[in-house]
């Protein structure tokens, strides 16, 4: 089975290819203000490399986040392309459950942290299956770095490695409550890799849970910017409504 991944939730994308359970080409590069010139050049670059055909690949699987707004939907809308293209299924699995798979057979949960702005961080908590999988005992949430730990402490009270630019920028939140608890993870391990987002969409794929590209669909977990936006406006409007009554 040939399998294109990729993942563009961060300021770090990362496209891989695997045929066959065997990893052929991938590649990690800045996608911060040019994702959209980069990362088709990229992927046909990584075909080349790998000697395979965009019609020879059997599945596309991508992030769908948590994480950065604009590189889930450019991730998710170039795997339609392709796989409308194609005529090809897809599979879409968590940012912060691929950030977990850097840490294979780990004998600690992982919680993968993302930066999300305004003083709070994407978050998961993860541990291994029998399958080597990550599972979540804490699902995927947006909140306070602060709030989420003291959830985190309700859910378990042993050592837990911390991986992501969210547990790089809150080092000292996170050491301040867990103590000895918080092990950190070394500077490669924060970084998502797409030829671990090619084992996830293969195991979906076997489960019979790949989907048509119109149903690859983003989780951001909160309202987007423009969101916010429009909820913004509709309650002025509703209080200028009020007071002209």
């Amino acid at each position: 089975m040939n399998i294109l991944a990729l993942d563009t939730s961060t300021a770090l994308a990362s496209v891989a290819i695997v045929c066959n359970e065997r990893l052929v080409a991938s590649s990690l590069f800045s996608a911060d203000r040019c994702l959209s010139v980069r990362l088709v050049p990229e992927i046909d670059r990584l075909l080349e490399v790998a000697g395979v055909s965009i019609d020879n690949i059997d599945l596309f699987a991508g992030a769908i986040g948590p994480g950065s707004f604009t590189g889930v939907r450019a991730g998710i809308a170039t795997l339609q392309g392709l796989a409308l293209s194609t005529g090809k299924p897809c599979a879409g699995f968590s940012t912060l459950a691929l950030l977990a798979l850097n840490f294979p057979l780990a004998t600690y949960p992982v919680c993968a942290m993302l930066d999300a702005r305004k003083n709070e961080v994407y978050a998961g908590l993860y541990n291994y299956s029998a399958s080597s999988l990550p599972m979540a005992l804490i699902e995927d949430c947006v909140m306070a770095p602060e709030s989420f730990l003291a959830r985190l402490q309700t859910t378990t009270n042993g050592p837990v490695i911390f991986a992501g630019e969210g547990a790089v920028r809150y080092h000292e939140t996170i050491s301040a409550r867990m103590g000895g608890l918080a092990l950190f993870a070394n500077f490669p391990q924060h970084v998502g890799h797409a030829a671990n987002g090619a084992l996830l969409g293969r195991e979906q794929f076997r489960n019979g849970q790949s989907v048509e590209p119109a149903q690859l669909l983003p989780v951001y977990i909160r309202p987007s910017e423009a969101e916010y936006a429009k909820l913004g406006q509709q309650a002025s409007l509703k209080t200028a409504q009020f007071l002209a009554l």
